[in-house]
């Protein structure tokens, strides 16, 4: 009855890769209470353009071509067949290009804070992420659906999860971290929580 049981259901690292993977396209655009507005590519104050993560993303390239073979998730997390396969995704989206155009671009974008470090109550290294419980809830996004944020200085008021505007110059760096590795890096940039703009 048990084998029948695992047999039946996905095991909860395909199950959790999977939903990432299929939530990447939708969930991208922007966090939730934007309005179309809110990312769309224009200038924003001084020389910083807002962008969309679809931006950060080659348009060749497609973060689901990378999956396991969805057979593959009937077999347990612990199956040697399994772990090669993820192993590979992993390594596939850890490894996954940046657009060379973003290479220095000025940019202002939404996202999820996932702090790095925290001191009393103070940020200045965090994650941004393009959707809820990536990093902490869900495996990693791909790398290039991660920005590496550091701060001149700590900002305090900022808790994981939170939405927010990040504005700087963004550079294609990859970067390795406990919660994920990075394609792209701004620093010495600011962070705003986020409000959607006017409707």
């Amino acid at each position: 009855m048990t084998r029948l049981r695992q047999a039946c259901s996905l095991s909860a690292r395909a199950a959790a890769l999977i939903a990432a993977a299929l939530a990447l396209p939708v969930c991208v655009a922007a966090p939730p209470d934007a309005t179309p507005e809110a990312t769309k590519s224009a200038p924003a104050a001084g020389s910083y353009r807002e962008i969309k993560w679809t931006d950060l993303i080659p348009k060749d390239w497609n973060p689901a071509n990378y999956l396991p073979d969805r057979r593959l998730g009937f077999l347990g997390d612990m199956d040697p067949d399994a772990q090669v396969a993820f192993a590979d995704m992993r390594l596939a989206w850890d490894n996954a290009p940046t657009v060379p155009a973003m290479d220095g671009a000025k940019v202002k974008i939404p996202g999820y804070l996932v702090p790095l470090e925290e001191v009393r109550g103070e940020t200045k290294e965090f994650l941004l992420v393009p959707y809820f419980g990536a990093c902490i809830h869900t495996p990693p996004p791909p790398a290039n659906q991660i920005v590496y944020v550091r701060l001149a200085s700590a900002v305090k008021g900022f808790r994981a999860m939170d939405t927010v505007w990040v504005t700087g110059q963004l550079s294609a760096s990859r970067q390795t971290s406990y919660m994920g590795t990075s394609g792209y890096r701004i620093e010495s940039g600011s962070v705003d929580q986020y409000v959607p703009p006017p409707r």
